[in-house]
């Protein structure tokens, strides 16, 4: 940058898959939701903000159920899940043996409802 000269926010500079930039007199309410929703995931994963990106997929049941499609929860969960199961490999053993903590906390707190879920592939009805 030239001495002097103004730094231009990166919210602010446009270019091919960037959003027109956001004014202080500019109202995030005005956008499209969807383009509000490619906004929020392009800043989480610029910002590898994965906070913000599992709070998302907490809040899909709620938003199909408010939009009136309960019925998709249920294929969101085996969606999802399979992407876990895309994302850790079965032959990482190690990306497994570091979450072992993890499921094991999460199994204990549910233990009543194993029973049956050894060669279980999706959720219940």
């Amino acid at each position: 940058m030239r001495p002097g000269a103004a730094a231009t926010p990166e919210h602010e500079r446009t270019g091919a898959g960037r959003v027109q930039g956001m004014s202080e007199t500019d109202d995030l309410d005005a956008l499209p939701s969807r383009e509000l929703h490619d906004l929020a995931v392009r800043r989480a994963l610029h910002h590898l903000d994965v906070a913000f990106l599992w709070d998302l997929l907490r809040a899909l049941p709620a938003g199909e159920a408010i939009a009136g499609h309960p019925d998709h929860a249920g294929a969101d969960a085996l969606h999802l899940s399979a992407l876990i199961g895309d994302a850790i490999d079965a032959d990482d053993t190690d990306v497994a043996d570091a979450l072992r903590p993890f499921y094991l906390d999460y199994l204990r707190k549910h233990r009543g409802d194993l029973a049956g879920l050894e060669h279980h592939a999706g959720p219940q009805s």
